[in-house]
Formats: structure tokens, C-alpha cells, sequence
């Protein structure tokens, strides 16, 4: 009992890693949250399916259009597939800013979706091997 509860904070911070690095756009971050050979698919939103070395300067090539960008977290499930696997849920709400330009207020958009992770602990800890985006709301677009 004390190993899971131990291993639930772990996920809960690979996952506000994972958020911060995205907002921040400290892309080398991920690297703390994703494996080496991790699949990324954020297809649901408009963007790639990858590995981790595809993906990361897909990220820091396209999300800085949205200077603003700032994730919550909310509904953490986390299912246990032995001591070392682990398949998470958590939704997300994901306002960003779009500049207009022209004087223009800035366009607000927001997804709201789940982040479906299947976690493996490594020896640095526990890291994400697959993510898939699920989008179940978006505004502004």
C-alpha cells in the first residue's frame, strides 16, 4: 500500500512535468517525463505521432504560436499492470493565446481532453513510454 501511494506522487509529478515543460517550452524537459523510445501522438489536436526525438522539435517549431499557454490537470486515474507499468488517465484543460495582430485582442483557445499514459518505471524513475492526446472539447478554432 505504501508502494503505491509512493508511486501515485511520482506519476502526479512526471504528469505536472510534463505540463510545465509544455507551457514553459523547456522542451529538453521531456526528457524527465518521456522514455528514449517513447510514442507521442497528439494526432486528436491538429499535430504529429512520433517518438521523442520527432516530436520535441515539432513542438518548439509550432507551439510558440500560443505565447500563453497554460495546462490544468484534474482526475488522475492511475491503474497498476504489476509493480512496474502502470496506465494512466488524467484530464486536462489547456487554455492558449493566438495573437491577431492589428491591434486585435489576442484569440483565446482551449482543448479539453485526456492524456492516456502507459507508465514504466526506470531506473530514473517512473517515465511515460506512450501518450495519446484525446480531445473532447475545443473552443476558439
Amino acid at each position: 500500500m505504501i508502494q503505491q501511494i509512493q508511486d501515485r506522487f511520482a506519476i502526479e509529478d512526471v504528469l505536472i512535468r510534463y505540463t510545465r515543460a509544455i507551457d514553459t517550452g523547456e522542451w529538453d524537459r521531456l526528457d524527465e517525463v518521456f522514455t528514449p523510445d517513447a510514442r507521442i501522438d497528439y494526432t486528436a489536436s491538429g499535430g504529429i505521432e512520433g517518438d521523442l526525438a520527432t516530436v520535441k522539435p515539432w513542438l518548439a517549431e509550432n507551439l510558440p504560436i500560443f505565447p500563453s499557454r497554460m495546462h490544468s490537470l484534474h482526475q488522475i486515474a492511475i491503474d497498476h499492470d504489476g509493480p512496474d507499468e502502470a496506465r494512466v488517465a488524467a484530464y486536462f484543460h489547456n487554455p492558449m493565446t493566438l495573437p491577431q495582430g492589428d491591434g486585435k485582442p489576442d484569440l483565446l483557445v482551449e482543448f479539453g481532453g485526456i492524456y492516456h499514459h502507459v507508465f514504466t518505471r526506470t531506473p530514473d524513475g517512473w517515465r511515460s513510454r506512450h501518450l495519446h492526446e484525446q480531445i473532447c472539447w475545443k473552443r476558439g478554432l
